[in-house]
């Protein structure tokens, strides 16, 4: 039998004797190679151009909400990241652009033969609470002198506005009213059987009232003669002009600073003085008050967030803080909303008692439970006696809601026939950092379960926008307010529960 070693024997013998050949030959294959295969070069790569902010801006922006501050903004962890920009309320400007009343073809009161009143003179780049007073009051003057009120965009001021100024458009930050508010002043309906003109926007005002047809009546023909005039001889007067006036179109104009650096129609000593509460009772019984409600916009935020309004005490609750399952289910209607003003009036507060200042406007109306008479000048306690309600310390804040709740508890009647229950807090406040986070542990210390602040709330960037609209319909709908009698806010707060017709004891001031 052959091993395979035998097998393979000669085969190996042979490849012996051939190995030398085969070498020689593999040797002569790889010289060719080298020969013919051309020198290999290290590739050199260019030199990256610079790239400019801008572009670097656009490529980053793939990224949805993020981009990147130009270089010397950088920090050496990485690019510096921006909130996502304002919004540009790209469609609800073409809804406001194709209200039915943007229409040269309607019949009179509308149309081109329709009469129209423009307040260019009204307040810009100051907080929204001082331009809503004067722009309803306004949209009322207009009314009942049967001319169509010419609505605007609410122009902020930089300080308030929630963006950097690098993000701020062109023109500087605004909003438009019906992101902010929606009834007849924004270009809402009047009642069915109501013949007035609708409100129209500033930019068809352009269009149905050339300046070649209008009026430009300067405030200084009609201000002069009511000087310090109680607020209803005011809006007397100037609805006199207004009706009187045979032209179609007016814009009202205000002189130079140096002429009247307040030169609104209802201007801020009106505002800050008794003698505005004679325009109360027309004023609050106007379809401009009856029909001012929250935009879409700020319901939409206030439906967002209504989760965490639910009470959610315990199943069985003391007597007074009873248990989520006892009282009223709609949370408003178990809810105490204060308007914590810090901020800016840590010293503004100092100066008003330095003023001698009484409360804002209808903080001012006889009908409410809480007043305030500044101490005399003389007073060596006067700043305490106006700090205390100006701007209480975090014990005199407990206190005052402690005091506020018990007296509204304490009052027979039934909330729509449901016995009285407050036991959500809901704190209204532009107040960052310990201060508010101390207050929120001491309320839920003393029983509070439910405490939800204004920086809870969850916002996208339009609802961001309009946040102070979304705090003052919450504080319009909770079952008792408590506000500060300075504030043009609260103010705002008291007009429209008031119109809502809620009870005295319900609307308090600290």
């Amino acid at each position: 039998m052959v091993t395979w070693a035998q097998h393979v024997a000669p085969w190996m013998a042979a490849s012996g004797r051939r190995r030398p050949v085969l070498f020689v030959i593999l040797v002569g294959i790889v010289v060719i190679f080298l020969l013919l295969t051309p020198p290999k070069t290290e590739a050199v790569l260019p030199t990256p151009a610079p790239i400019s902010a801008e572009a670097a801006s656009t490529i980053v922006q793939s990224e949805p909400d993020r981009v990147v501050l130009p270089a010397d903004d950088a920090t050496p962890s990485g690019p510096v990241l921006k909130l996502p920009g304002p919004p540009t309320y790209a469609s609800l400007r073409k809804w406001e652009d194709n209200l039915p009343q943007h229409d040269l073809d309607l019949p009179y009161p509308e149309g081109k033969s329709g009469r129209y009143v423009k307040f260019s003179n009204e307040m810009k780049l100051v907080g929204w609470n001082n331009c809503l007073n004067e722009r309803l009051m306004n949209a009322h003057l207009a009314y009942i002198s049967g001319r169509a009120y010419v609505f605007s965009d609410y122009m902020w001021a930089w300080e308030h506005y929630a963006w950097p100024h690098e993000q701020h458009p062109p023109g500087g930050p605004r909003t438009p009213l019906n992101a902010i508010v929606s009834g007849p002043m924004a270009g809402g309906p009047w009642a069915s059987d109501d013949p007035a003109p609708r409100s129209i926007s500033a930019k068809w005002f352009d269009v149905v009232c050339p300046l070649s047809e209008r009026r430009l009546l300067n405030t200084t023909e009609v201000k002069p003669f009511v000087l310090s005039k109680p607020g209803i001889e005011v809006l007397d007067r100037w609805a006199q002009v207004l009706r009187d006036a045979p032209e179609r179109c007016i814009e009202v104009i205000a002189p130079p600073e140096d002429v009247d650096d307040k030169p609104q129609v209802f201007d801020l000593w009106l505002w800050g003085n008794s003698r505005v509460l004679s325009l109360w009772d027309p004023f609050s019984k106007s379809p401009t008050s009856r029909l001012l409600g929250p935009s879409p916009l700020v319901q939409s935020a206030i439906d967002r967030n209504l989760y965490l309004f639910l009470p959610h005490g315990p199943q069985h609750g003391h007597p007074h803080y009873p248990s989520p399952s006892y009282g009223p289910r709609d949370p408003f209607d178990r809810m105490l909303a204060v308007h914590i003003r810090r901020g800016d009036y840590v010293n503004h507060c100092e100066n008003l008692a330095n003023w001698g200042s009484t409360y804002y406007s209808w903080a001012l109306l006889p009908s409410l439970v809480d007043h305030f008479i500044p101490p005399p000048a003389g007073d060596p306690n006067r700043v305490d006696k106006v700090l205390k309600h100006c701007l209480p310390s975090l014990e005199q804040f407990l206190q005052r809601i402690h005091d506020v709740r018990e007296e509204y508890l304490a009052s027979p009647k039934k909330l729509r026939g449901e016995s009285r229950v407050l036991d959500v807090l809901y704190l209204l406040t532009n107040e960052h950092g310990p201060w508010i986070e101390e207050l929120e542990a001491a309320v839920k210390n003393v029983g509070w379960n439910t405490v939800v602040s204004t920086r809870d709330l969850t916002l996208d960037v339009e609802q961001e926008d309009v946040s102070m609209a979304i705090d003052m319909q919450i504080a319009r709908r909770a079952a008792v307010f408590l506000g500060n009698g300075w504030s043009s806010f609260t103010s705002n707060i008291i007009h429209q529960r008031l119109v809502d017709n809620r009870e005295p004891l319900s609307t308090r001031l600290t």
